[in-house]
């Protein structure tokens, strides 16, 4: 864990503290300030008539679950947990895993992959259910329009994946002010309606929420599982920890963030107590007449916004998997040349693409959507405070460990509760994003599983490098000008790829360097810790290259750094050659479980983007070697 100072990344260095707070308002919030176009709606839809005690009810529960699982576990507990500055679940798995035993670390990893994995369902849902819910309000202007919603949201959606590739850069510095309106008109619209009924505010009293849970214990249950759309994007509070800082985001929330959302959760119910028949939608219905149709195109605005979030997120959780080893390596394309998080994932983004159009295709409307939303957001959650509970209470005193225990305990109560009650609507479609996830975590699973068997058959009957080399240098073969750079993954033995030069082409060069990368699991590498450079004999040297999870491998880069710090190792570009092994797996045929997870390994490998792409060496300096493996 860091300090608050420190928590602020790589931004707080040099970017002002109110520049901080309005970017966090617009990439953070995004998602949990559209939340207000559909939560109360679907909370008292339940209800085939509700009263006015449900309606307090409602409001006092969504309200304190705001306080509980927002204000309370993310903003003063979970940001608390950082990974040098950074968050999100992965990051939290690299702290949870650290010291502790094999089979708690191999837990630990399988939770934190599979919350990781529930993440890729939320990102689907979270466009699909914001644009459809914001395009919705084009009916309440003339039901003639109703036939043009699923059109609209489709060219809205399309549109929004379009762009990625161009980058959000510019888009970006318009996100803060546009959310910072966007919460001031829920708060304003809310004060407008509160005002006309005041009443409204009793709600504020938890006892009214202990009251319907009293009367009726089931239904209140069942409830939760559409209070928690009040609470979809809390996550994204700690993911995005890294660009803003845990000080702005705290500052975000208790000033802007929480009241403008707690104002337009009442002005609802206020709306609802006066008109109940405004339960058709009662966010749009708050509006005057007038206003009805710029609120409409600033919701949908508000809508992408929330999207764009996601979309990114999706960009970087992903990319934090290729690091670590959980996933395939893939094209990753940088959109700017300042911002280090602007990043472009073409198959990550037409992949979420064709889900989302699909989602909105199925499900037509979001009521229906929103059965199939809280159980992935639940379940990211509750991993979340899960690895959070391993985190923080290392390092303490024994009174602040029983304290800690004790908040954290009724914390994971709740979330388990949340998750729980969503799982009650698992037909109704919580199984698509459960789905999702599943099918995620047995790619990355396979994925890391994999590899890790590839490098235990590639060390069997493997040469010690050292020892090797000295032998060489004794007896050597024919020896060529310039410098062999031999990338290897196992550190120590002979790589395949020296092997096959030696044998085929028969030669030595006059310098060679084996380098191996490797990633830690903290986000940066500080330069006087990426380098480990190992003399193997005259000619002859290993160097380990490590990266953070969230930088990317610039081999060429990293040679010209080490070149500086190792003089002795002639790395001059134009006389330095690339010879890399390029494995093709060979199934054993023969059907069981072991040889399916073989073949989709062996397919993800034939679809990972080539290493000389990913570590940016230039293609025209590679030797590639080929080598076959039974698995």
């Amino acid at each position: 864990m860091s300090s608050d100072k420190s928590s602020s990344g790589n931004s707080g260095a040099s970017t002002p503290a109110s520049a901080l707070i309005v970017g966090a308002i617009g990439v953070v919030y995004g998602d949990i300030g559209t939340s207000p176009l559909y939560t109360l709606k679907q909370c008292l839809e339940g209800y085939e008539h509700f009263s006015q005690e449900q309606v307090f009810g409602t409001l006092s529960l969504l309200f304190w679950m705001l306080m509980v699982v927002v204000s309370i576990k993310y903003v003063l507990f979970i940001l608390r947990a950082d990974n040098k500055g950074e968050g999100g679940t992965m990051a939290l798995m690299g702290l949870a895993v650290r010291g502790r035993p094999a089979w708690q670390k191999a837990l630990l990893i399988a939770l934190g992959t599979f919350g990781t994995a529930l993440f890729y369902g939320d990102s689907m849902i979270t466009p699909a259910i914001s644009v459809l819910s914001a395009v919705e309000g084009i009916s309440l202007i003339s039901h003639s329009f109703e036939q043009w919603v699923i059109p609209i949201c489709l060219v809205i959606i399309i549109a929004l994946f379009v762009i990625q590739s161009r980058g959000t850069a510019v888009v970006g510095k318009l996100f803060g002010p546009v959310m910072v309106v966007w919460f001031l008109v829920l708060g304003a619209m809310g004060i407008w309606q509160i005002a006309q009924t005041p009443e409204i505010l009793k709600a504020l009293n938890p006892v009214y929420a202990f009251n319907i849970i009293q009367a009726a214990p089931y239904r209140t249950f069942v409830l939760l599982g559409s209070v928690v759309l009040a609470l979809t994007g809390a996550e994204a509070l700690y993911a995005d920890m890294g660009h803003f800082g845990r000080g702005a985001i705290r500052k975000a929330w208790f000033a802007l963030v929480l009241p403008a959302l707690t104002l337009c959760y009442f002005g609802q119910g206020a709306l609802l107590l006066r008109n109940p028949a405004a339960i058709e939608n009662p966010f749009y219905l708050m509006a005057p007449a007038a206003g009805l149709i710029p609120l409409v195109i600033f919701a949908s605005i508000a809508t992408v916004i929330a999207s764009q979030a996601v979309i990114s997120g999706a960009f970087s959780v992903t990319r934090q998997a290729v690091q670590l080893g959980f996933w395939p390596r893939m094209d990753v394309q940088h959109t700017s040349e300042r911002e280090e998080g602007q990043i472009y994932l073409p198959r990550v983004n037409w992949f979420l693409c064709l889900a989302v159009i699909a989602l909105v295709l199925i499900f037509q409307k979001s009521d229906n959507l929103a059965n199939a939303y809280g159980l992935a957001v639940t379940g990211t959650m509750l991993v979340t405070t899960i690895l959070a509970f391993e985190v923080l209470l290392r390092n303490i005193s024994r009174l602040q460990k029983i304290l800690m225990f004790s908040c954290l305990s009724v914390l994971i109560a709740v979330d388990a509760l949340l998750f729980a009650s969503n799982s009650l609507k698992f037909i109704e479609g919580g199984w698509l994003p459960l789905l999702v996830g599943v099918v995620v975590f047995c790619f990355m699973m396979t994925w890391r599983n994999g590899r890790a068997l590839l490098a235990e058959i590639q060390l069997r009957d493997r040469q010690p490098l050292g020892e090797f080399m000295v032998m060489l240098e004794n007896h050597p073969p024919a020896r060529v000008d310039g410098t062999a750079i031999f990338l290897s993954e196992a550190i120590g033995v002979v790589p395949p790829a020296f092997l096959h030069n030696l044998k085929h082409n028969k030669v030595l060069h006059q310098q060679n360097l084996f380098m191996h990368i490797k990633v830690a699991d903290t986000p940066f590498v500080q330069i006087e810790n990426k380098f480990k450079f190992n003399p193997l004999s005259a000619s002859s040297w290993e160097a380990t290259v490590t990266y953070g999870f969230k930088e990317e491998p610039d081999v060429p880069h990293a040679l010209e750094q080490l070149g500086q710090l190792h003089t002795e190792v002639n790395l001059e570009p134009m006389r330095t050659s690339y010879f890399l092994s390029r494995e093709t797996l060979v199934v054993i045929k023969k059907f069981s479980f072991i040889s399916v997870r073989n073949r989709l390994f062996s397919l993800m490998m034939r679809n990972a983007t080539r290493s000389t792409r990913f570590f940016r060496i230039p293609p025209n300096r590679v030797v590639e070697m080929g080598t076959q493996i039974e698995i």
